[in-house]
C-alpha cells in the first residue's frame, strides 16, 4: 500500500483558549486593593506575572520583595474566560491543559469537569456534553498550594525534608516553596497551553519513536495508542510513517503503512544509511523527522505527529573493575567524559522561561566546553523546547525525575500521580537524541541511609517503590533504549530488599556517581584532591552574582556582605559563614565591599578549577563531573556560573578553561608533582611537554622537557623532576607546564602566604566588529585576571577570564558589546580589571 501525501490535512481540530482570561482572587489573605479585582490574565501565565503586569505588586526578586509576597501562595486564584462554539459534525471536543501549576477544580458552564493536582502532567475533559452554543464560560479554580501541601502532609503523614514546608506531598516543583539558592514564589496558574480539540472517530493518544542505528543504517520503530470514538470506534484504521533527513535524498525515505483493526499497532521502517548523531565535542548532530498520520476511510488524515530523532545508541557502562564500578557513558561505542552542569528553573517564575532564553543559555554552555546538563529533579521535567534545542545543539540531557532531598509518600493519591506524571513524561521525553539519563531522585537513597530518616520515618514509606520498582518498570515498558538510575548519587549493584537498601553505600565513591559536598559544607577546597571517584554528579562552591546583578536587586545603603538584602539573596544555612571559613586558607578577608564581591567570585571560582583539572587529571578511572550549577533562577549569591540577571561569572570562565579539548595541569602525585595532559579530541595530540621552575620575576631556575604524543581521548601523566617540582623559595615561586599555547600552572604557597605584589598591567584596547579587543600585558606576575566588563556596560561580556601572566607575557581578550568602543582608561580602572593579586598586596 502506498503512503498517503504528506499535504493530506488532519481533521482533528485544534482551538487555543488563550485570550480573553482574567484572575481574581477567591479567598485568602489578598491585600484590600484586590478585593473584588479582576486582573487581565495572561494564558499561558502566572498569577505573579499578571500582578507584575498591572503593576499591582513589586518585583519579587528586588531586595526582601519575597516576603511581603508570601501571601500570595496562600490566596485561592480563580481564572476565568468566555468563549464562543458552534456544534459541528465531530464525534468529540476535548478541553485539554497542557499544564496546570498546580490544584484545580475545572468548570465548564458552571459544570464541574474535574480536580487536578499535579503541575506534572497534562489533563484531557470530554466536554462535549458541557458545551453550548454560543457563548461558553469556562473557570479554572486553584486552591493555595501551600495550604494544600500543609493539609497532605496531614494526610499522608509528615516525612523528613530540609525546608519546613512539606513540598514532598504536593506534586509540584519543589523548588517553587524555595531552596538554599531560590526564592519561595508559591505560583499559581495555567502555565502551558489549553485548548480545544475536536476529532471523530480516532486520535493519536500516544505515539513513542525510536531511532535505531544499525551497522550504516538504522531502524525507526513507531509505537501508536488511538483513543476512538463515535459510531466508527470499530472501524479499520491505519497509520503511515515517514522519514526526512539527511542522506534521504530531496524526497522523504519510502514510507510504511499498516492497518489497525484495534487500539494499538507498531510501525517500523529500516533505512540503509543513515548519519550518526554524536554529542558536541565528538561529531556532528543530524536529526530525522519522522512523521506520523492516522488515517480513516481513504487516503483522508484524521490526526498527525512528528517527532525529530538521531540515530545514536547509548549505555553506561558499569562493568565492574579492579577498583570498583565504573560509570562511564557510551555513545556510539565511544566513552565520553562528561563535562556536565546541574540545571535548575532558569526563572523561578518559570513561565518566562522561552526559547530564545534557553538556546543563550545552551549557547553558553557549549562555549564554556560542556557536553552534559543533568536536570536536577526538584526542579521540572524540562520542556520540549528544551530538549529540541538539546538535540540540535548536541548537548547531552540527563533528567531526574522530580524527587528531591526529601522522603516521599508511596499511598494514595499522590502513588497514582506519580505512576501517570511519569508515564507521561518517558513518552514524552524518550526519543530525544540528547537524552541519555533517566534517574530515580536527588540525594533521596543517600538520604535515607545518612541523614537520619530511618529513625524518624519509624517505617513509613519513603519512596522506594518509585525508585527501585515502578519508575524502572515504567522505562522498560516505555523506552526501554533510555538508560535508567535509581539515585543520584547511586551505586550500581545497590538494591532494595523491601526493607533496608542492598549492596554499596550510595555515595560510595569507587562505586558510581558520587556527590561532593564536605567541601563546601566543613572542608577546604583542596580536599578535592583527597578523592578519586569514578563519577562526580555534584559538587560546588558558592559565589556573589556578577555587580550590576547584585546592586539591581538589592538596594541596601550601605552595601555589605550582612546587610539586609544581602541576607535576603543568601539562602544556604550559615551561607556566608561558609564563604569566609573558604577564602580564609586562600586570602585574607578584605573590608571594601567591591573587593570582598571580587574575592569571594575569585574564590569560587579557584576552587571549581581545582577540583575539575583533578577529576580531568584521573580520566578514564574517573569519567565525569556536573558541577552544581550552571544557572540561577533569580539573582542570587549562588554555586552557579551564570547569575539570575543571565551573567557569566568568574566560574563560568573556570570552566572554560578546565573543561577545554586540551588540557594541561600539574598535580601532586607520589610525593612530589606531575604534569597530566588530557586529550579530549578525535586527533593525535603531540608536541614537547616544556615544565618551568620559575620566580615570581620571571627568572629560570630549572627545566624539563619531554616529547610527549597523545592518542584521541587519552590522557597521560608526566612526572617532573626534583629540580623542578621542589621549591627553592617557596613564596616566590611557581611552576608551569605546557604544550605549545595549552598550559597549567603550579604554585608553591597559598596566595595570602605569597610574595605576590600589586598587578602592574598596560592595557591597550581597539573598537571591533562586535565590540572591543583588549591586549593586556603584564609587567610582573598577574595572577587570575579578570575584567568585570559589566561594571562599564552592563550587557557587555568577555571571551575569556582568571588569566596568569609572566612578567612580559600579554593576552588578547574580546569584549562583546554593542554600540562604540570600550575605553582603555574605563577597562582599566581597577574595579574593573581585578587579579589575585590586590587581595594578596597590601
Amino acid at each position: 500500500m502506498t503512503a498517503p501525501s504528506p499535504a493530506a490535512t488532519a481533521a482533528l481540530l485544534r482551538r487555543p483558549l488563550h485570550s480573553g482570561w482574567q484572575v481574581r482572587a477567591a479567598a485568602g489573605p489578598a491585600p484590600t486593593a484586590l478585593d473584588g479585582a479582576v486582573v487581565p490574565a495572561t494564558v499561558p501565565g502566572c498569577v505573579h506575572t499578571d500582578l507584575l503586569a498591572e503593576g499591582l505588586i513589586p518585583d519579587p526578586f528586588l531586595d526582601d520583595n519575597e516576603s511581603a509576597l508570601a501571601w500570595i501562595g496562600l490566596v485561592d486564584w480563580t481564572y476565568e474566560t468566555t468563549f464562543e462554539w458552534m456544534p459541528d459534525a465531530a464525534d468529540r471536543t476535548d478541553l485539554v491543559f497542557e499544564g496546570l501549576d498546580t490544584v484545580t477544580t475545572i468548570l465548564l458552564n458552571g459544570r464541574e469537569l474535574g480536580a487536578t493536582a499535579n503541575q506534572h502532567r497534562s489533563y484531557r475533559f470530554d466536554v462535549r456534553d458541557a458545551l453550548v452554543e454560543g457563548e461558553n464560560e469556562l473557570a479554572v479554580r486553584f486552591r493555595s498550594p501551600v495550604k494544600y501541601a500543609n493539609e497532605q502532609s496531614v494526610t499522608l503523614g509528615t516525612r523528613q525534608r530540609p525546608y519546613p514546608l512539606p513540598y514532598d506531598a504536593i506534586r509540584k516543583s519543589a523548588c517553587s516553596f524555595g531552596w538554599d539558592w531560590g526564592i519561595a514564589t508559591y505560583t499559581s496558574g495555567i502555565v502551558k497551553p489549553v485548548h480545544l480539540e475536536s476529532w471523530s472517530a480516532a486520535r493519536l493518544a500516544r505515539t513513542r519513536v525510536v531511532a535505531t542505528p544499525v551497522g550504516d543504517g538504522g531502524t525507526i520503530a513507531v509505537d501508536v495508542d488511538l483513543e476512538r470514538a463515535g459510531a466508527a470506534a470499530s472501524a479499520p484504521l491505519s497509520v503511515s510513517v515517514t522519514v526526512s533527513g539527511p542522506g534521504l535524498g530531496e524526497e522523504s525515505a519510502p514510507g510504511t503503512i499498516v492497518e489497525v483493526t484495534g487500539e494499538r499497532t507498531r510501525v517500523e521502517l529500516e533505512l540503509p544509511a543513515v548519519q550518526r548523531w554524536w554529542p558536541a565535542g565528538y561529531g556532528e548532530q543530524p536529526l530525522y523527522v519522522v512523521d506520523v498520520r492516522l488515517h480513516g476511510d481513504g487516503p483522508d488524515v484524521l490526526d498527525a505527529t512528528h517527532r525529530s530523532v538521531g540515530f545514536r545508541d547509548v549505555r553506561w557502562d558499569t562493568t565492574p573493575d579492579a577498583e570498583g564500578t565504573p560509570f562511564t557513558l557510551v555513545v556510539n561505542d565511544q566513552p565520553v567524559f562528561v563535562k556536565g552542569v546541574n540545571w535548575i528553573p532558569d526563572d523561578a517564575l518559570t513561565v518566562r522561561v522561552t526559547r530564545d532564553r534557553l538556546r543563550r543559555r545552551f549557547e553558553q554552555a557549549l562555549d564554556a566546553n560542556l557536553n552534559l546538563i543533568r536536570v536536577w529533579g526538584g526542579g521540572l521535567y524540562e520542556s520540549d523546547d528544551f530538549y529540541e534545542l538539546a538535540d540540535e545543539l548536541g548537548l547531552l540531557v540527563w533528567q531526574d525525575f522530580l524527587f528531591a532531598c526529601a522522603a516521599y509518600a508511596e499511598e494514595e493519591p499522590l502513588r497514582s500521580e506519580i505512576e501517570a506524571e511519569a508515564r507521561e513524561n518517558i513518552v514524552r521525553l524518550g526519543h530525544h537524541a540528547s537524552l541519555v539519563l533517566l534517574t530515580g531522585n536527588n540525594e533521596n537513597l543517600w538520604g535515607y541511609e545518612d541523614w537520619g530518616w530511618k529513625l524518624r520515618l519509624d517505617g513509613k514509606t519513603w519512596g522506594a517503590h518509585y525508585y527501585y520498582e515502578l519508575f524502572p518498570s515504567l522505562v522498560a515498558e516505555l523506552a526501554p533504549h533510555v538508560p535508567y538510575a535509581p539515585g543520584s548519587p547511586f551505586s550500581p549493584g545497590a538494591g532494595w530488599d523491601g526493607e533496608r537498601q542492598t549492596g554499596p553505600h550510595p555515595n560510595d565513591e569507587q562505586h558510581g556517581s558520587m556527590h561532593l559536598w564536605e567541601q563546601w559544607n566543613r572542608q577546604d577546597w583542596h580536599t578535592y584532591r583527597d578523592h578519586r571517584p569514578r563519577f562526580v554528579a555534584e559538587f560546588g562552591w558558592q559565589g556573589p552574582p556578577a555587580w550590576t546583578t547584585l546592586t539591581r536587586s538589592v538596594s541596601d545603603a550601605p552595601l555589605t556582605p550582612e546587610s539586609p538584602g544581602m541576607i535576603v539573596h543568601q539562602k544556604a544555612m550559615e551561607g556566608n559563614t561558609k564563604l569566609t571559613n573558604g577564602l580564609i586558607p586562600h586570602f585574607r578577608m578584605p573590608e571594601a565591599m567591591e573587593d570582598w564581591h571580587w574575592a569571594m567570585q575569585l574564590n569560587q571560582a579557584l576552587a571549581v578549577r581545582t577540583a575539575l583539572e583533578h577529576f580531568r587529571s584521573w580520566a578514564p578511572h574517573t569519567q565525569g563531573a556536573i558541577v552544581w550549577q550552571l544557572n540561577d533562577c533569580w539573582p542570587v549569591t549562588s554555586w552557579a556560573a551564570i547569575d539570575g540577571d543571565e551573567r557569566e561569572k568568574p566560574l563560568y570562565y573556570a570552566l572554560k578553561n578546565a573543561f577545554a579539548p586540551r588540557l594541561v595541569t600539574v598535580q601532586p602525585r607520589d610525593g612530589g608533582l606531575a604534569a597530566v595532559l588530557v586529550n579530549d579530541t578525535a586527533e593525535r595530540w603531540a608536541g614537547e611537554l616544556t615544565a618551568r621552575r620559575v620566580a615570581f620575576a620571571g627568572d629560570e631556575l630549572a627545566v624539563f622537557t619531554a616529547p610527549v604524543s597523545l592518542a584521541p581521548r587519552e590522557t597521560v601523566t608526566v612526572a617532573l623532576p626534583g629540580d623542578v617540582a621542589a621549591a627553592g623559595a617557596a613564596a616566590s615561586e611557581l611552576v608551569v607546564a605546557g604544550v605549545g599555547d595549552v598550559r597549567g600552572h603550579w604554585f608553591f604557597a597559598e596566595p595570602r602566604d605569597s610574595a605576590l605584589g600589586a598587578a602592574e598591567v598596560d592595557l591597550d584596547a581597539e573598537a571591533v566588529d562586535g565590540g572591543t579587543r583588549v591586549t593586556l600585558r603584564a609587567r610582573n606576575l598577574v595572577r587570575d585576571l579578570a575584567l568585570l566588563v559589566d561594571k562599564v556596560d552592563p550587557a557587555a561580556t568577555a571571551s575569556d577570564a582568571l588569566v596568569t601572566l609572566l612578567p612580559g607575557e600579554s593576552t588578547t581578550v574580546l569584549v562583546r558589546h554593542d554600540g562604540a568602543g570600550l575605553t582603555a582608561s574605563a577597562l582599566s580602572d581597577p574595579r574593573v580589571l581585578r587579579t589575585a593579586n590586590e587581595l594578596v598586596a597590601s
